[in-house]
């Protein structure tokens, strides 16, 4: 149990971190790679240990983490043609 509650403390620490940075005054390209990055951590964080994935094996992780950035790719690639789509039924008589 005290290692989920260091993980919460740090998940918290983190949430902590990313409003700070958000109320500082920094340049936009800063500010959003910081985000990032923390928010990559805490997800990171999250599915480790959260949801167990820390005593799994280690394919079965990184088959998980290829199959989500695949889909992501795959939105990214496609996300453009369902607004031209959307453009097209909403012109069209």
């Amino acid at each position: 149990m005290k290692r989920y509650v260091v993980i919460w403390l740090g998940l918290l620490a983190i949430v902590a971190l990313e409003v700070s940075l958000a109320l500082l005054r920094v340049r936009t390209g800063v500010l959003l790679s910081g985000l990032l990055l923390l928010a990559l951590i805490e997800a990171a964080l999250g599915l480790l240990y959260f949801m167990h994935l820390r005593y799994e094996r280690r394919i079965f992780v990184w088959s998980i983490v290829l199959a989500v950035v695949l889909t992501v790719l795959l939105m990214d690639h496609f996300w453009f043609d369902a607004f031209r789509l959307l453009r097209q039924r909403l012109t069209s008589p």
